[in-house]
């Protein structure tokens, strides 16, 4: 049987004015967010609709790459309604949705407060969930359209002191297989991108810093580069860098093996 090519997205570069496709990027004030708004900037041919919840960095961005700023809180559900609405408001649609907002908290599960647990929960698989069931009917109904969620290495394997980090990404990959089968009689795609450590101010915040000496920290800018291909090209998986796709297939392939030299070596 002959190989049959995969059918790219309709996001080409080419177009111009309104017929650009509309990217919505998600926690675009800063990381990952702000480095995916920057690479679609540069390659061109896209509107681009940033949001984040820190005002004054978020505008920094829109002003570096001509998008247009959208501040919310996709945590809270009133924000998340405001946000789609405002979007649908400026640009008529969304074309595509980059989910990049994230939080996270590192530590022993037995010492993590309850309102961290909900928000974790909330901000990476909640908000997430959500702000897709509000996107993606008009996708679906005008049959093209991506939907690319940032995920983490956490999430394919589980993470020493990140239990709950883990949990959230781990239940994004399970949603984006869902969603494809559901999906697969149109042209609607959803892409995981799934980095291990990330050289972003992720670490600072969460309060406690990034200490393994494998993987090293990638740049913000090689899962931009990611988020790019899959937007241009339909992948729907992709590892940053690429080699850790060989510890999560180990993992699926031979889980006690896994497991014990995770817990020999963290």
């Amino acid at each position: 049987m002959p190989h049959r090519p995969r059918r790219r997205v309709p996001f080409s570069a080419e177009r111009s004015g309104a017929e650009r496709p509309v990217a919505l990027i998600t926690g675009a004030s800063s990381g990952i967010g702000a480095a995916v708004a920057e690479r679609l900037a540069v390659e061109g041919g896209w509107r681009l609709l940033l949001n984040g919840r820190d005002q004054d960095r978020l505008a920094a961005v829109a002003k570096r790459t001509d998008g247009f700023a959208l501040p919310a809180d996709v945590a809270d559900p009133a924000g998340r309604e405001r946000l789609v609405e405002e979007a649908r408001e400026h640009a008529g649609r969304v074309d595509a949705l980059v989910a990049a907002a994230g939080i996270g908290w590192a530590g022993p599960f037995t010492t993590m407060p309850a309102d961290a647990v909900d928000r974790v929960l909330s901000v990476n698989l909640s908000a997430v969930v959500h702000l897709v069931r509000l996107l993606l009917p008009d996708m679906a109904s005008r049959g093209t359209g991506r939907v690319v969620l940032i995920g983490s290495m956490a999430g394919c394997v589980g993470v020493r002191d990140e239990a709950v980090y883990a949990a959230a990404k781990g239940g994004l990959i399970a949603f984006a297989d869902s969603l494809r089968y559901e999906l697969g009689t149109t042209d609607v795609g959803v892409s995981m991108i799934m980095p291990g450590a990330v050289d972003t101010p992720f670490f600072t915040r969460r309060g406690v810093p990034y200490h393994r000496t494998r993987p090293r920290p990638v740049s913000a800018a090689q899962v931009a580069d990611a988020v790019l291909r899959a937007l241009e090209s339909g992948r729907e998986e992709a590892f940053v860098p690429a080699w850790l796709g060989w510890p999560a297939r180990m993992q699926g392939a031979a889980p006690g093996v896994f497991r014990a030299l995770a817990k020999r070596f963290g």
